[in-house]
């Protein structure tokens, strides 16, 4: 039952209706696919603790930030959540008169003698009314009441579901606009004049097939276009470069987990990956239910990337503060269903739908220099390795409009191919690095104790990083390391202990 007291009322603020929202059954307005009826939240789902108020507070921030992103749709949500919230006012003011009317009229029926406010305008429409009229007009209060709460409700759970599709505010290290900036590069040009050199280029595709390391046909009949199978070394250097990768993280004391590769929808969501991105394009495999659960239980989704079943680790979990910053690595199989178009950008490797790929994850204080820290941290982790691979690289602070829903700011490395050098001048993605301060942990309900606040809980922030994606880097290995005299690939010597004495992948015997 609504609270009647003065006192009462006064905690009923949006954000305390927003949680009585979350638990009503009644779900009467639905704006993302977040929220949405079809796809139910379990009692165990982590609850949303978006800062609402502050996009309130500041609608123009917001509004910029989602065009500088390139979120034109959700640019009008800030504007969107100050009018409901107006509307919600007025619902609660409205609540209000009708509840002080009703507690009036329930007065009047249960004691009629009993002394009132005289001064009262109701007090004195009610005079002279009879049972039956007091009766009648207690049963219209509770179902305008009824009908304002259900508004309320709604009013609630689209402003919720509104403030949920807006991305993170972008850092003031990010470039605006859609071009990065080279921070810096790792190792030389393998031909520091590409134009007067004679060295011959092969794909990874044309060495794959040469030295049967890989099958694109066989895949495209088991599975479709998007889809490989690696053979002979080049399934023993997937193995390599993961375990080389992990001994790279284990080194720094962060600690190994293999993650499930299939998730709750709604923990993909509340980590920013959406089923289609702003240009609707389909990005994340959803796993068919059966008929009669549609509707009932949760949608499951395989993961895009081990960063989100990681981050779910702490869904629903205060940390202490001395567990910080907590450092996780984990590999596991990604399905990506957004594989793009044909053409060089996707040609054999370098985009597919499913890949193997070895994840940093971590939790820390909600500052900036914590989360800074780690950030670093994680990007010298990856040019240790790419270094170590001796793969030429360069490393970019990415633009606004590259920044997905949870990043404040992110860095890319990326590789030069030279089956790519008619793209880009060859370079291609290999890792990147986001900070995504407390956009995934307010979704998921991850807290921390913080000892200057006096034991008071916030919400942590989180940093993720790709220490190796191994199909691409598959593909610049066997590219930079092709010999075209020999016909053979010479490996990484840092990926020696991994190969079962194996240096040179040479011609096979037929």
């Amino acid at each position: 039952m609504a609270p009647t007291t003065a006192a009462a009322r006064s905690f009923t603020c949006l954000q305390c209706r927003l949680k009585l929202a979350r638990r009503s059954p009644r779900r009467l307005y639905h704006a993302s696919n977040y929220l949405r009826a079809e796809a139910p939240r379990p009692s165990v789902a982590p609850k949303f603790s978006i800062d609402i108020k502050h996009i309130r507070q500041n609608e123009a921030l917001y509004e910029q930030n989602c065009l500088e992103r390139n979120y034109k749709t959700q640019a009008d949500y800030p504007a969107r959540i100050n009018c409901l919230f107006d509307e919600w006012n007025t619902c609660q003011q409205n609540a209000r008169s009708h509840r002080e009317r009703n507690n009036q009229v329930k007065s009047q029926i249960a004691n009629p003698r009993a002394p009132q406010d005289e001064d009262s305008d109701w007090v004195q429409r009610l005079k002279g009314h009879t049972r039956e009229e007091l009766l009648k007009e207690a049963k219209y209060l509770k179902e305008k009441i009824s009908y304002i709460e259900e508004k309320e409700s709604a009013l609630s759970v689209e402003v919720e579901s509104l403030a949920a599709s807006i991305p993170n505010l972008t850092s003031a290290e990010t470039p605006r606009g859609d071009d990065p900036i080279v921070v810096g590069y790792i190792n030389a040009h393998p031909e520091p004049d590409p134009a007067s050199s004679r060295r011959v280029w092969r794909s990874h595709v044309h060495i794959g097939q040469k030295l049967q390391l890989l099958d694109f046909a066989s895949a495209s009949t088991t599975t479709g276009w998007g889809w490989y199978y690696l053979l002979n070394e080049a399934a023993q250097l997937e193995q390599a470069l993961v375990q080389y990768a992990l001994s790279a993280a284990r080194k720094r004391k962060w600690g190994t987990v293999s993650p499930p590769s299939m998730v709750y929808s709604h923990i993909a969501a509340a980590c920013g990956f959406q089923p289609r991105d702003q240009n609707g394009e389909q990005q994340v495999y959803s796993i068919q239910q059966n008929s009669k659960d549609v509707g009932v239980k949760p949608e499951l989704s395989l993961s895009g990337t081990a960063e989100i079943p990681l981050a779910g680790m702490k869904a629903n979990t205060t940390l202490d503060e001395a567990e910080l910053p907590l450092k996780r690595v984990g590999v596991s199989r990604c399905y990506r269903a957004e594989a793009g178009a044909r053409g060089v950008d996707t040609k054999g490797l370098y985009r597919v739908h499913e890949f193997t790929k070895v994840e940093m994850f971590a939790w820390t204080l909600p500052s900036k220099e914590a989360s800074s820290a780690v950030f670093d941290e994680m990007l010298q982790i990856q040019t240790e390795i790419l270094t170590s691979l001796g793969l030429h690289c360069r490393i970019l602070e990415m633009p606004s409009t590259d920044l997905g829903a949870s990043a404040t700011r992110k860095r890319d490395i990326e590789a030069f191919f030279p089956s790519r050098r008619a793209k880009d001048e060859g370079w291609g993605e290999v890792t990147s690095v986001s900070m995504c301060t407390d956009y995934q942990t307010r979704r998921l309900a991850t807290k921390v104790k913080v000892k200057s606040l006096g034991g008071k809980p916030a919400f942590l922030y989180t940093v993720n990083g790709t220490a190796l994606a191994v199909p691409r880097v598959i593909a610049a290995v066997l590219e930079n390391g092709w010999n075209e005299e020999k016909g053979e690939v010479a490996i990484p010597e840092c990926l020696w202990p991994w190969m079962d004495g194996v240096k040179v992948i040479k011609p096979k015997k037929i």
